[in-house]
């Protein structure tokens, strides 16, 4: 007789709860709560989320595959630490994937157009988020202005790969960026500037554009 699989046959609820601590850890990571060194315990994890140790060994195991623990047994999983000169590489690797899908839109002036009408709604939506204070939703904002360049392009494997970049870009970024009022101005601004070359079809001043945007937000980060 066939013996059956039982991880396949894991029940929902488990599924469910690997995701939940998924989630959470990986969070705890980007955000800077969990650094770079430190080891994490399956079982203060899984105690924290009201949860067994399974579906948290599961999580540990999917981030482990993603880069961002690697796993000891007995011992815990040990948050990756940034790379040096990881952050000059994430923002050179940006630029050529929004200015790729820029360069894209040149094709279809109406998409063009298309696209920078919605990148000047988000635009609002970020600038309402200042004024209300919401850091979240200036972060969230700011992610979503750059993914809406980058879905432009229409490569699902580029679509991909920048989440991964931004994931990584925002473990190195503390949201503290978003407290300064100057920092979040200028920001604006290069947004403002940055949609208006989408509409005008200019790959080349965009990518100038985009390059010192990222490079002037965060200066005091890259080498």
């Amino acid at each position: 007789m066939q013996q059956l699989d039982e991880t396949a046959a894991a029940p929902p609820e488990a599924s469910s709860a690997a995701e939940i601590a998924y989630a959470e850890v990986k969070t705890r990571i980007l955000d800077g709560a969990l650094v770079g060194g430190e080891m994490v315990s399956e079982g203060a994890v899984a105690e924290t989320l009201g949860m067994s140790r399974t579906p948290v060994r599961e999580a540990f195991l999917r981030l482990q595959a993603e880069g961002w623990m690697r796993l000891y047994p007995k011992r815990g999983a040990l948050v990756v630490e940034v790379r040096p000169h990881e952050l000059e590489d994430v923002v050179e690797a940006r630029v050529l994937i929004e200015t790729d899908s820029v360069r894209r839109l040149t094709r279809d002036a109406e998409r063009a157009g298309e696209v920078a009408a919605a990148l000047a709604g988000i635009i609002d939506r970020q600038r309402a988020a200042y004024i209300a204070g919401d850091l979240a939703g200036l972060a969230e904002a700011d992610i979503a202005f750059h993914a809406t360049i980058v879905d432009a392009g229409g490569n699902a494997l580029l679509t991909g790969f920048f989440a991964t970049l931004r994931d990584r870009q925002q473990r190195m970024v503390a949201r503290s960026l978003w407290r300064r009022d100057d920092r979040t101005e200028q920001v604006l601004n290069d947004h403002e500037l940055l949609a208006r070359l989408v509409a005008e079809s200019e790959p080349d001043a965009f990518e100038m554009a985009l390059a010192r945007h990222i490079r002037n937000t965060h200066r005091e980060l890259l080498p």
